[in-house]
């Protein structure tokens, strides 16, 4: 209850207008409409790791003002997309190595598991579709056009069956790891992409045979694979 007794929540203000909800649901909204387009801005690298963010050019161009912008990098900073230092400001999160390692290693464990649960729930169209996705992102030869196929691919596998939190925390995985995932692509586009389009045959191939098992096996090694050949190249962490 509020100072006067009255409830709270919702808020409403009657004026010569009628009933109307004030900021407060509004601002959430905004925010999470900011959020959604900074996300995907980030996920982009139309800003890169370690670039700041500056609320007052957000909120011009978005035409709101700094409160929904204030939510919306909280947001941000919940899925580690971002990094707030008080008094400060607000960056994109930078590279590192150790943030990487977790990273994938939690993806080669929680992905693979969640690949497993979906196969005996996909239908054919669906394959048919997982297919078609494997055979263009094999005819590509652009690193953006790649990471969005190959972004589709693998969570497309992964919506058949819910799940209280696995989808959501692969999903995060996945894009905390979209940078690290960018630089992989360009170092070893040319010299690994005939390993990696295998394996999304191999992955197809399995549902096809609903043998989840095997589909659980490559893709852990799918993943494996780019971790441990991205270690060894300690100079991605340190070029933003």
């Amino acid at each position: 209850m509020g100072p006067n007794g009255c409830s709270g929540t919702p808020h409403i203000r009657i004026d010569e207008r009628g009933p109307r909800v004030t900021t407060t649901a509004q601002h959430g909204a905004t925010g999470a409409r900011i959020a959604e387009t900074l996300r995907a801005d980030i996920l982009a690298e139309r800003y890169a790791p370690g670039e700041r963010l500056r609320p007052d050019e957000i909120a011009e161009a978005s035409g709101a003002s700094r409160l929904p912008v204030r939510e919306a990098l909280r947001m941000l900073e919940g899925e580690g997309l971002i990094t707030l230092v008080a008094n400060t400001g607000a960056w994109v999160s930078s590279l590192s190595p150790e943030e990487y390692q977790e990273l994938y290693q939690m993806r080669e464990r929680l992905e693979p598991l969640l690949l497993r649960l979906n196969v005996p729930a996909l239908g054919d169209d669906q394959i048919d579709e997982l297919e078609r996705l494997a055979e263009t992102m094999e005819r590509s030869d652009d690193v953006e056009t790649f990471l969005e196929l190959d972004r589709a691919f693998h969570l497309s596998c992964l919506e058949s069956v819910p799940t209280i939190v696995l989808h959501e925390t692969v999903v995060s995985l996945w894009n905390r790891t979209q940078h690290y995932r960018r630089r992989a692509t360009r170092l070893f586009y040319e010299e690994n992409n005939r390993v990696v389009h295998h394996d999304h045959f191999l992955i197809v191939n399995a549902m096809r045979q609903r043998d989840a098992e095997e589909a659980e096996r490559v893709l852990a090694g799918h993943i494996r694979r780019s971790r441990l050949q991205l270690a060894k190249h300690p100079e991605v962490f340190t070029s933003n």
